[in-house]
């Protein structure tokens, strides 16, 4: 008599939890994904809103230092069982076809999250994967799994787990670290949650702010601990923000958290030597104004001639004044928190789990994506590192399994 086959329970339909579902469902498995949320993958769609970021092109070990320190060996591994350029094959196996920006990140070309997430969905469908919405894991009763329905309590016993569940951003889409005190209960370590790829606060004058808040600064170098970024930050009421920011926001948090503050340095022409700079600067300047003459010679906006007075006066030596528009330094006096962090720090910590995602503490359990304690900027490492751990999660339920 054939055995039927073992059913795996996934907790959360993000990428991680998605990601898992389909290559479980690939192996013969039959799957269950419970969503707490109406719909899934609620997070995923809104980071497509402004072009959806999948990976990025650049060399294995670039990428890799992407990551914080702690979590690269870990996440090679991830990266070894599902690359980027796996990544992009899956997406164009699901037809939407990818390009490569001038940043080197990846994109769909049709710039959104929501034909890829229909696409992906159908192919679920097709693999017999169940989704059922509205099923809020509320944890474990005698072994059995339990979950707060619209039609009451519900309780199940699949054969294996996996957990998905996300980190402690963006709340208001699922992702609000309520599965904490379950985790913790059974004896896995969770580090606490900090914000990631958030803005900082800067004590802008309040004419500077009024002015100029919402306001992008374009093609800027950031520089912090020694490590320095080419990108984009955004002047905000409260401080800085942007894509700049956040790829150093870890270390600008860590800074500001042992210190009370940190010193975050500008570059505002980092295509320019400060050489060549000052000759543009020494040129006579008739009866332009200074701002006049920043912007025409050293093609400076409004926002940073403005900027650049935040400093105090600005030098009248052209020397003076071409060092000063290389090293604009800004205090950095706090941190935004969770509810305006783009993603997280902390969850289940990578000891708390074996090289397959299974928790140490809780056989056939597995853990996967953002709740798990590892950090990366945007630019789509995010989403490639959750993707990955959804395929190493899988992976490891079926060898699981087979082993039992």
């Amino acid at each position: 008599m054939t055995r039927p086959p073992s059913t795996v329970a996934v907790i959360g339909a993000g990428p991680a939890g998605l990601m898992a579902a389909e290559r479980l469902a690939q192996a013969g498995l039959r799957v269950v994904v419970h969503e707490r949320m109406p719909s899934v993958a609620r997070k995923f769609l809104m980071a497509g809103r402004g072009g959806l970021n999948l990976t990025h092109s650049e060399p294995l070990e670039p990428f890799l230092n992407r990551y914080d320190a702690a979590a690269q060996g870990r996440i090679k591994s991830w990266l070894d069982a599902f690359s980027p350029a796996d990544l992009i094959a899956w997406v164009e196996g699901l037809g939407q076809p990818t390009f490569v920006g001038s940043s080197g990140r990846v994109f769909p070309k049709a710039m959104k999250a929501s034909p890829l997430l229909r696409a992906w969905l159908a192919r679920l469908e097709e693999l017999g994967v169940e989704v059922r919405t509205r099923s809020c894991w509320t944890g474990w009763r005698d072994g059995a799994l339990t979950f707060d329905t619209p039609d009451g309590q519900r309780i199940e016993r699949p054969d294996a787990v996996i957990l998905a569940l996300g980190g402690a951003s963006w709340a208001k889409l699922g992702s609000d670290a309520a599965w904490v005190p379950a985790l913790e209960q059974a004896g896995a370590a969770v580090a606490p949650f900090r914000p990631s790829n958030v803005g900082f606060d800067v004590a802008w004058s309040s004419l500077f702010r009024d002015r100029f808040a919402g306001t992008p600064l374009k093609g800027v170098a950031l520089t912090h601990g020694g490590g320095t970024v080419r990108g984009e930050a955004m002047i905000a009421a409260y401080g800085i923000e942007g894509g700049g920011i956040y790829a150093l926001s870890a270390g600008l948090r860590k800074a500001v958290e042992r210190d009370g503050s940190t010193v975050l340095t500008l570059d505002l022409r980092p295509d320019l030597s400060v050489e060549a700079l000052t000759q543009r600067l020494s040129k006579p300047r008739g009866k332009d104004s200074l701002s006049n003459l920043l912007r025409k010679a050293a093609r400076l906006d409004a926002a940073a001639v403005a900027l650049l007075r935040e400093g105090g006066s600005l030098p009248a030596e052209p020397a003076e004044l071409a060092a000063r528009i290389k090293d604009v330094a800004l205090t950095l006096t706090g941190v935004q928190g969770l509810s305006r962090a783009i993603s997280s720090a902390g969850g289940v910590m990578l000891d708390a789990v074996d090289e397959r995602l299974m928790l140490q503490a809780r056989p056939g359990v597995f853990a996967a994506g953002e709740m798990l304690d590892w950090e990366a900027p945007t630019g789509g490492y995010l989403l490639q590192a959750a993707f990955a751990s959804g395929v190493v999660a899988a992976e490891g339920v079926r060898i699981w399994l087979d082993g039992r």
